[in-house]
């Protein structure tokens, strides 16, 4: 017998496609419903490996967490991860199988993998009573409609209802659900059930004379109004800012237990990957967690932190055009602070010999660490557990770069000199234990009286999290409506609303 399902659009990319899907898949297990999440492609710089050894997108990995089960690849075939502004890495069914440019995927590649795509829904709904699937950016792009696997391509080829979600808070929600609808064909539209309106601020009694008309012109309720919560935007898939300069964590509101704060700096560099390392921190009483791209925003960081990357070299000779080499050299030689993560342990090496990523081949590093780097063309994807300052730590590893320690104390897969540390080992930091004493290190370094909170547990702040994202579903949406479309499908009958898709 084959589960349920629910296709979870947007009008526009962050809509709130990924946090809904994550409510959706907690509000059902809290059903005592077997349900797991999916998205066809995904495309993002933010991801993480499974127990398996394979990468899917953090996103789908919290959203596997919401339903109370392990990640798979299944959930998440295709991962594009960008290199640049014209092209990605493509990774299929948790391994990379080469670079792309967005015209030759979408030119062909795309659409061969829809029955690849098609086979993993088949397979996670054989196995579980419902998937609820996440869409990506928008259905309405009518110019990749042609080769769509991951919207309407989706729903159609395995009937599935679709939910479009809208974002108020940015505006003109109305018009973008009027408007997602009415470019799709008749064929398409016959799926599409309805809308949910997402971070809303106010009365809404307001909204509904809006809500009726809506109905009135597209002939498709809403589903749900769930008003504006602080704090919801977890595991964030936007990985191609160029700056995310003045970007704060959102920090626990707790005071600090000591009596200073600690301020950390997150360089801010291109193709920024896996920034949700920083969470962790970020979720400790007392620090305050601040994305930075100029050399005078380290002064007063009691520890700066290098985080992953897609393209090391070119992140590398980024630190160096803004000036951020120099002022890390500086901070090394003044025996204060710095991280680097993945990329960014890779970056404060001596050399790195890149044929593979940048194909640069020698490069000179920061040479703040004794590590010196070389690429290989096989990806290493991995789960490492092991012990640094005293403490268990757990991690993952995402990278291509092989590292060889020549000096220095070790520290995870990598080493410490002096206040440098360097590990390859992405969510080092959500080890609790592990995170106290790292950070008792760098106040100690910092000359800081700041002491870490002695109960902070990362994993249960994201249970907090994710049962807030589950209860903003089972207090604001029709609930029950919600679970007719995944157990009956899109209503039969549903008006087509012109023009509908071009020709």
């Amino acid at each position: 017998m084959t589960g349920g399902g629910l296709l979870v659009a947007g009008t526009t990319s962050d809509a709130g496609k990924s946090v809904v899907t994550a409510g959706i898949c907690r509000w059902l297990v809290r059903q005592g419903v077997k349900v797991a999440p999916f998205k066809a492609q995904n495309m993002s710089l933010n991801s993480f490996v499974t127990k398996e050894g394979a990468e899917i997108g953090r996103a789908q990995a919290m959203q596997a967490q919401a339903c109370r089960i392990e990640p798979s690849a299944l959930m998440n075939p295709v991962l594009l991860k960008p290199g640049g502004e014209r092209s990605s890495q493509v990774v299929l069914l948790g391994r990379p199988v080469g670079e792309m440019s967005a015209r030759g995927y979408h030119g062909g590649r795309q659409q061969r993998l829809l029955g690849t795509v098609v086979d993993c829904l088949a397979e996670l709904r054989g196995t579980y009573d419902a998937v609820i699937c996440e869409g990506a950016g928008s259905p309405a792009e009518i110019n990749l409609r042609r080769t769509d696997i991951v919207n309407m391509g989706l729903a159609r080829s395995a009937r599935l209802p679709v939910l479009v979600v809208g974002d108020i808070d940015r505006g003109g929600v109305f018009a973008s659900f009027f408007g997602t609808v009415a470019l799709l064909s008749p064929e398409d539209q016959e799926l599409v059930a309805g809308f949910l309106v997402n971070k809303f601020r106010g009365d809404v009694s307001l909204l509904e004379p809006g809500l009726d008309m809506l109905h009135g012109l597209t002939g498709r309720r809403t589903y749900g109004v769930l008003p504006f919560r602080h704090g919801l935007g977890i595991d964030e898939e936007d990985g191609l800012r160029v700056s995310l300069r003045g970007t704060v964590r959102e920090s626990n509101v707790s005071p600090p237990v000591g009596e200073d704060v600690l301020r950390v700096a997150v360089c801010a560099i291109p193709l920024m990957s896996n920034f949700t390392d920083v969470d962790a921190l970020a979720a400790e009483p007392g620090v305050v967690v601040r994305f930075v791209d100029r050399p005078e925003e380290l002064a007063d960081a009691d520890l700066v932190v290098v985080p992953g990357t897609r393209g090391t070299v070119r992140a590398l000779e980024w630190l160096r055009e803004r000036g951020l080499a120099d002022a890390l050299a500086r901070r090394a030689a003044e025996g204060r602070p710095v991280l680097g993560i993945c990329g960014g342990f890779q970056i404060l090496g001596e050399h790195i010999e890149d044929d593979v990523e940048s194909r640069r081949g020698r490069v000179d590093g920061l040479g703040l660490l004794p590590v010196r780097v070389r690429f290989a063309p096989e990806k290493t994807l991995t789960r490492p557990a092991g012990e640094a300052l005293g403490e268990r730590v757990e991690g993952y590893e995402i990278h291509h770069g092989v590292a060889t320690v020549t000096g220095g104390e070790p520290f995870l897969d990598g080493c410490r000199a002096g206040s440098v540390w360097g590990t390859h080992w992405h969510g080092s930091l959500e080890s609790d234990g592990f995170r106290r004493a790292f950070l008792r290190e760098v106040a100690a370094a910092a000359g800081r009286r700041f002491v870490p909170a002695p109960d902070t547990s990362f994993a249960a702040l994201r249970e907090e999290q994710l049962d807030r994202l589950g209860d903003l579903i089972e207090q604001h949406a029709d609930t029950d409506a919600l679970w007719r479309l995944v157990e009956s499908g899109a209503p039969p009958g549903l008006p087509f609303v012109p023009p509908g898709a071009p020709a």
